[in-house]
C-alpha cells in the first residue's frame, strides 16, 4: 500500500516499508500487472492495462509532506554494509568493504542486490538485477547466479572433490558467503531444483576441463551467465515434458507451485550487473542497463568518473548493430521499434523473458500446459509483432576488465532507476565527498534559471548548511540515493520535493522514477599499490 495511504491512516513507518518489500511469490498473482514497469515495456501497453485495473485503488493526488525522521525511516529500511574483516589489525584484502540501498516504486520492488565473498577461490561478487514484468526473474538471479560464478571458478580438482562429497553424502564445504539485509530472501520451494541445476552443471564442467587446469575468470562468467539463462529456459519447459496438466495452484501443493514459479521466472525478465574483484582485478559482466562506474581521485582530490559497462539499449549503436545483423535484412524495420526490442522491449539484453527467445509453437506448447494463475498475466497472452526468427533477446554479458590503481577509490553499481535522475559524473561527486568528507565546491551555477537575491541567499546558505549534515546517512549509498530522490534544479538535496516523492501512491510513484538499487564498494588504495609493486 502506497506511503500516502498508510500515513493518512495513522499507520507505523515500518509497516508502509514493509508493503513494498514482500516476496514477490507471496504476492496474490504474478499478476500484478499494474505495477510492470513502464519504462521497460510499450507505454501503450501499460496504460491499458492501468486502466483496466483503475477500479482496484482510487488514485490519491494529493502530496504529503512528511516530516525528517520519516523520511530517514524509508531511506535507511534497507540499508546495509559490509566490512571486510581485518587481520592482524591489517586490511589485507583490495575492497575495504561495501554499502548497499535499495528504494522501491514498484509495489513489489522489481529490483533485487547480492554479495557474496568466494570461500573456495578468491575474490568478492556483487550484482545489481533489474527487473521487469514482475520480480520472479530478478529474484532467482539474486540467488543462483553467484553460485553459478563460483562453480565456474573452481578447478577440475576442487569440482571433483565437490561431486564426490555429494555422491558420498557427505556435507558441502561452502563456496560462498553471503552478505544479505534481513530483507533479502531466499525461496525455499524451489532450492532442490535449484542445485539439481547447479550439480548438473559442475558435472558437465568436469568432464569439460582437465586435472590442474584453472578456469579464466572472464570464461566463467560468460560461462555462468549463459547457462544459468538456459537452465532458467529449460526448467520452465519440463512441466511441458513431464505432462502436467493445467490447473489452480492450490495451498500445499509444493509441485504444482514450483511448476508455476519456474514459469514466472522464466516469463518475466532481468538486467544483471556483476562486479568479481579479487586483489587488484576487477571484472564487471553486464547484460542490460545497469551500469558499472568507478570513482577515481585525481591530484587535486577532486573525482572522475570512469564507466566499466555499456548500456545495451538503443542508445548502443554497437548493439542496434549487433541485433540487426542478427536478423534478415527484411526485418531491419522492425526488429528495433522506437528504442525497444520488437517496439516493446527496452534492454537488448537480459535473462528469462522466453516471449523474445522461444518459438512461437514452443510458448504455446507451455503455456496451454502450465497453471490456470499463469493465464492471467498480460505478458503471457501475447506474441511480440513482427515476431519471426527468434531468439531476438541473450543473456550473454559483456565483460570489461580493469586493473585498479591506488587512485581508484570506489566501484558504484546501480539500476537504471539510479542513472536516470542522476549523471555519473555527479554519482561519483557525491560519493567521493562523502567518502573523504572534503566537498569540492564548485561555482554556484542556477542552470539558466532567473533567481533573485532573495534566492541565491538561500542557496548559499543551504551549501553552508550542507557541509555540516552531510554525515546524517552513516550509508553511502543512502546518501546517495537521498540526492537521487531529492536534488533540485540547482544540485543540491530539497527537503519538501524530497517528502513528496517519497510519499506518492503507488501507482503514481513509477511514472515519476523507477526502482533504484546501489551497491558501492570502497578500495584500499594502499593494499592496491602494493599490489601492483608486486
Amino acid at each position: 500500500m502506497p506511503v500516502t495511504y498508510q500515513l493518512l491512516r495513522g499507520l507505523p513507518l515500518t509497516r508502509v516499508l514493509a508493503s513494498s518489500l514482500l516476496p514477490c511469490q507471496h504476492q496474490s498473482q504474478l499478476a500484478s500487472v499494474s505495477h510492470q514497469r513502464a519504462s521497460r515495456w510499450s507505454s501503450d501497453m501499460w496504460l491499458s492495462q492501468q486502466q483496466s485495473r483503475s477500479y482496484q485503488t482510487a488514485s490519491v493526488l494529493c502530496s504529503y509532506i512528511l516530516t525528517p525522521p520519516q523520511v530517514n525511516s524509508i531511506l535507511k529500511a534497507n540499508e546495509y554494509s559490509f566490512k571486510v574483516p581485518e587481520f592482524d589489525g591489517k586490511n589485507v584484502s583490495s575492497v575495504m568493504g561495501f554499502e548497499s540501498n535499495q528504494l522501491p516504486a514498484n509495489a513489489p520492488i522489481e529490483d533485487r542486490r547480492s554479495a557474496a565473498t568466494c570461500l573456495q577461490t578468491r575474490g568478492m561478487l556483487l550484482g545489481v538485477f533489474d527487473g521487469h514484468a514482475g520480480c520472479a526473474c530478478a529474484q532467482a538471479l539474486s540467488e543462483r547466479l553467484f553460485y553459478y560464478i563460483a562453480v565456474s571458478l573452481l578447478p577440475h580438482d576442487t569440482l571433483c572433490e565437490l561431486e564426490a562429497a555429494v555422491e558420498a553424502g557427505r556435507a558441502l564445504s561452502p563456496i560462498l558467503q553471503w552478505h544479505k539485509h534481513p530483507n533479502d530472501y531466499f525461496s525455499r520451494e524451489a532450492q532442490n531444483l535449484y542445485f539439481n541445476s547447479l550439480r548438473t552443471y559442475w558435472q558437465e564442467l568436469i568432464d569439460l576441463t582437465s586435472p590442474g587446469e584453472v578456469p579464466d575468470t572472464r570464461e566463467a562468467l560468460l560461462s555462468a551467465f549463459k547457462r544459468l539463462d538456459q537452465d532458467i529456459s529449460l526448467e520452465a519447459q519440463v512441466g511441458t515434458v513431464c505432462g502436467f496438466k493445467p490447473h489452480p495452484v492450490k495451498v500445499g501443493d509444493s509441485n504444482a507451485y514450483l511448476h508455476y514459479w519456474v514459469l514466472r521466472v522464466a516469463f518475466s525478465g532481468a538486467t544483471a550487473c556483476v562486479a568479481h574483484i579479487d586483489g587488484s582485478d576487477l571484472f564487471i559482466a553486464n547484460a542490460g542497463d545497469a551500469r558499472a562506474v568507478l570513482g577515481v581521485q585525481e591530484e587535486d582530490g577532486s573525482f572522475s568518473a570512469l564507466t566499466l559497462s555499456n548500456d545495451h539499449s538503443a542508445q548502443n549503436e554497437e548493439e542496434v548493430a549487433r541485433i540487426r545483423g542478427e536478423h534478415p535484412p527484411s526485418e531491419r524495420k522492425t526488429v528495433i521499434r522506437q528504442d525497444r526490442l520488437l517496439g516493446l522491449l527496452m534492454p537488448f539484453r537480459a535473462f528469462g523473458d522466453v516471449k523474445f527467445k522461444w518459438s512461437i509453437e514452443l510458448q504455446k506448447r507451455v503455456l496451454e500446459s502450465g497453471p490456470d494463475q499463469l493465464h492471467e498475466n498480460e505478458h503471457t497472452k501475447f506474441i511480440p509483432p513482427n515476431y519471426h526468427t527468434p531468439p531476438y533477446l541473450t543473456a550473454t554479458p559483456e565483460i570489461t576488465y580493469h586493473k585498479l590503481r591506488p587512485q581508484d577509490r570506489f566501484l558504484v553499481i546501480g539500476s537504471d532507476g539510479l542513472w536516470e535522475t542522476l549523471h555519473r559524473q555527479e554519482v561519483v561527486r557525491i560519493v567521493g565527498e562523502y567518502i573523504t568528507g572534503v566537498h569540492q565546491d564548485q561555482p554556484l551555477k542556477v542552470g539558466g534559471y532567473r533567481v533573485t537575491l532573495g534566492q541565491m541567499q538561500a542557496l548559499l546558505e543551504e551549501r553552508k548548511a550542507r557541509v555540516s549534515s552531510a554525515f546524517e546517512d552513516q550509508n553511502s549509498a543512502t546518501h546517495l540515493m537521498r540526492h537521487a530522490v531529492g536534488n533540485n534544479e540547482f544540485g543540491t538535496v530539497d527537503h519538501e520535493r524530497l517528502s513528496k516523492m517519497l510519499s506518492l501512491p503507488e501507482e503514481l510513484a513509477r511514472m515519476y522514477r523507477d526502482d533504484i538499487t546501489i551497491i558501492i564498494a570502497q578500495f584500499n588504495p594502499h593494499v592496491i599499490g602494493a599490489q601492483r609493486q608486486d
